[in-house]
């Protein structure tokens, strides 16, 4: 499997990763992709942006270690994720993840399987900062570790 990870501050282009990841995946017959965005409003106050923070090199270790994981489970030909950090808005897209496969099940169980690590384990720390001036950091949700329980 062809596995390219890249977390970085920069927009991506969905159009552009998709032909990347086509050009690694040779003979794909299914390519699933999910693009993360961020809510702008989640709440009774609007968020204004989102901070995520992470460690350089040990979180593009940590998503290859899952992607690869993935593909001892499901029979992958590439695998694309780009994760950003830094100031985002609402409305940007905040993850892409792309899945190539000979079929369609298996591409869109590995996509979900990995964003469900990204949602849960993934070391990236999140905080919000709402339109009235107020910020938190954003806690872990009993549903996403509910939905990746569910790979053990």
């Amino acid at each position: 499997m062809r596995l390219s990870v890249t977390v970085s501050a920069d927009v991506f282009d969905l159009g552009q990763e998709e032909a990347r990841l086509a050009a690694e995946a040779g003979d794909a017959g299914a390519v699933v992709a999910f693009v993360g965005r961020v809510r702008g409003q989640d709440g009774p106050v609007a968020l204004a942006s989102l901070f995520l923070e992470h460690y350089p090199g040990v979180t593009e270790s940590e998503i290859a270690r899952i992607a690869r994981e993935a593909a001892t489970r499901w029979p992958l030909l590439a695998c694309r994720v780009v994760h950003r950090v830094g100031h985002l808005r609402p409305g940007e897209g905040i993850v892409l993840v792309l899945m190539a496969s000979s079929h369609r099940q298996a591409a869109f169980q590995a996509a979900e399987y990995l964003m469900d690590y990204l949602k849960t384990q993934a070391p990236f720390w999140k905080r919000e900062c709402f339109a009235d001036g107020s910020e938190r950091w954003v806690e872990a949700k009993t549903s996403d570790d509910d939905a990746c329980r569910r790979w053990s």
